[in-house]
């Protein structure tokens, strides 16, 4: 395969929709907040509509926002919508958790068994959303008993969250006047369309980055070419450019140029009119792997194998800065309406009629202060990992420039997985452009920030205004660790993986080798980490098992959070 050929870590270009490659645009990150928005508190119960032409990544933003529902939100996913109302039914409940064994042949056993749960939920604060995908396959009948489950309420709120997702056709289903009723429902509509020549070219670069790629071997011609034979729609673009990939290392040519892209977009369209072109291999980790790695562990906490986390771990006493908040001087009180033109990835043209709600207008972050945090964020980064002069290498890996001493990761999650992770990061909030402001824990009233000697405690709900789940986490490493680490391989880099291994939750006590039975248990730790199993250490699965070994820095945890 060609991942080592071009110093990946992992295929680049699939076509499962994995959250950590999504690139979020302006208009994309405006469409995500708004979808947050209507199945949290905002969305009171009503329908999010997400429509888009195949393929333009319908299904890949609705994984990403289950990446970042609350906790305190549970979620049914429907994948499959050629089903009748019963059967709609029965899967809802089946995805819920409810037994329907005895029930499901009568649809009032079925809806008295949810409504049920719904109310016990309730009673315990949490919120339940229902996304159905492919809904344009929905009958009137399906459509209408969805429908029909939103009436199920308080005296005060609506039980159920309706997300649909589906091709244009569900917009001229729902037009149908016997649909009215469920269309007036509708507090949220995005429309996806296909990218446009230069948000094409930030896609491919970004989803090589995230991949690993030490540079992307896309020469400008190929991306032209790529856009043209696309029609900048996501999912050809993936499938071209790995067929291009492929086609280059066949070649062992380090650059992707016109031609290759030409002749994939002929294999996978072959019912298009063909088009006829014109006429860095990965280093091996040497034997140095060892001594810079563990200078990187020794110096940070790995190698002693003792007391590892502390139980006490230093705190610095947060200020609380009240200045640096402050509210709008007026509510909006009319509906939002968005025609948005993207300029770096999906172009979302979003009709957007939200309801907005009653409470106080949300806190908002003081500018000059989350602009100075911003400057500085590099900095602190390399302060916590008591190495000051690092701040370019951080800033440089979490450019995607490798081989300086650090790795970043660029992740996307909620809250919980970075508690579950236990370092300091860096959040990626959306301002008038990108910010970058340091983590450093949580405290029981909020978010522990800020850079320097000080940290400032925040709501929440101050941050969230801004951060649509992105993060990035840093740690040192030596610049010849392997790319990934595979069964059957050996050496230092292996050794330590091992050693790690010992120090999880459910620790590794195999034998000293990448063999059958560490794949089967490294699988097993990828899936409780909510990482991809697939046996494989990447950079992913690699700070998660390294994360219990670090002494410091360590992400600062109420004491009722700290295991």
């Amino acid at each position: 395969m060609y991942l080592q050929f071009f110093g990946l870590s992992e295929a680049p270009f699939s076509i499962t929709p994995d959250p950590a490659f999504v690139y979020l645009s302006a208009a994309h990150r405006d469409a995500l907040a708004h979808l947050l928005y209507g199945v949290g508190q905002g969305g009171s119960g009503g329908f999010v509509q997400l429509t888009g032409e195949v393929g333009t990544g319908k299904t890949t933003l609705c994984r990403c926002l289950l990446e970042q529902v609350p906790d305190d939100t549970k979620v049914a996913l429907v994948l499959n919508s050629l089903v009748t109302p019963q059967e709609l039914l029965a899967t809802v409940c089946e995805e819920l958790g409810i037994d329907t064994g005895a029930i499901a042949d009568s649809n009032k056993l079925m809806v008295d068994a949810l409504s049920s749960y719904l109310l016990d939920q309730h009673g315990k604060g949490r919120r339940v959303v229902v996304v159905i995908d492919e809904a344009q396959n929905l009958s009137p009948e399906a459509l209408e008993q969805v429908r029909l489950l939103t009436n199920l309420e308080t005296s005060k709120d609506k039980l159920l969250q309706m997300v649909l997702l589906g091709q244009p056709e569900l917009r001229q289903l729902l037009q149908r006047s016997d649909l009215r009723q469920l269309s007036q429902r509708i507090t949220a509509r995005y429309h996806l369309t296909p990218l446009n020549h230069q948000e094409t070219r930030a896609y491919v670069k970004h989803r090589m980055q995230v991949a690993g790629a030490q540079r992307n071997p896309f020469r400008r011609s190929a991306i032209r070419t790529l856009y043209a034979r696309s029609g900048g729609v996501p999912r050809l673009i993936n499938i071209i450019a790995d067929r291009a990939l492929s086609s280059a290392y066949a070649k062992e040519s380090g650059s992707v140029t016109s031609a290759f892209v030409n002749a994939a977009a002929n294999e996978v369209q072959p019912s298009e009119a063909q088009m006829h072109p014109n006429r860095w291999p990965v280093a091996v980790a040497t034997a140095s792997v060892a001594a810079l790695v563990a200078v990187s562990f020794f110096t940070w906490g790995f190698a002693p194998f003792k007391a590892l986390i502390p139980s006490s771990p230093p705190v610095q006493q947060p200020v609380v800065q009240s200045e640096l908040l402050s509210r709008p001087a007026e509510p909006m009180t009319e509906p939002v309406t968005h025609d948005v033109v993207s300029d770096t990835e999906w172009p979302v043209g979003a009709s957007v009629s939200a309801p907005v709600p009653e409470s106080a207008p949300p806190l908002q972050l003081e500018g000059a202060w989350l602009n100075e945090q911003h400057r500085l964020a590099w900095r602190t980064m390399a302060e916590l990992w008591q190495d000051g002069q690092s701040a370019p290498a951080i800033a440089s890996a979490c450019d995607g420039v490798p081989g300086n001493g650090y790795s970043c990761l660029r992740d996307q999650g909620n809250w919980s997985r970075i508690q579950k992770l236990g370092l300091p990061v860096i959040l990626i909030l959306h301002d008038e452009s990108p910010k970058h402001l340091v983590l450093r824990g949580f405290a029981p009233d909020g978010l522990l920030l800020g850079a320097g000697d000080g940290m400032t405690t925040m709501p929440r709900e101050a941050i969230e205004q801004l951060w649509l789940g992105e993060y990035m986490v840093t740690w040192p490493q030596a610049p010849d660790w392997p790319l990934q680490i595979s069964r059957g391989q050996s050496g230092a880099a292996v050794d330590i993986v091992l050693e790690m291994a010992g120090f999880a939750e459910q620790a590794w006590t195999g034998s000293g080798d990448f063999d059958a039975g560490f794949e089967s248990w490294l699988m097993g730790f990828q899936r409780r980490h909510g990482l991809r199993a697939d046996g494989i250490v990447g950079p992913r699965t690699l700070i998660y098992l390294m994360a219990p070994t670090i002494v410091q820095p360590r992400l600062i945890l109420p004491k009722d959070k700290r295991s």
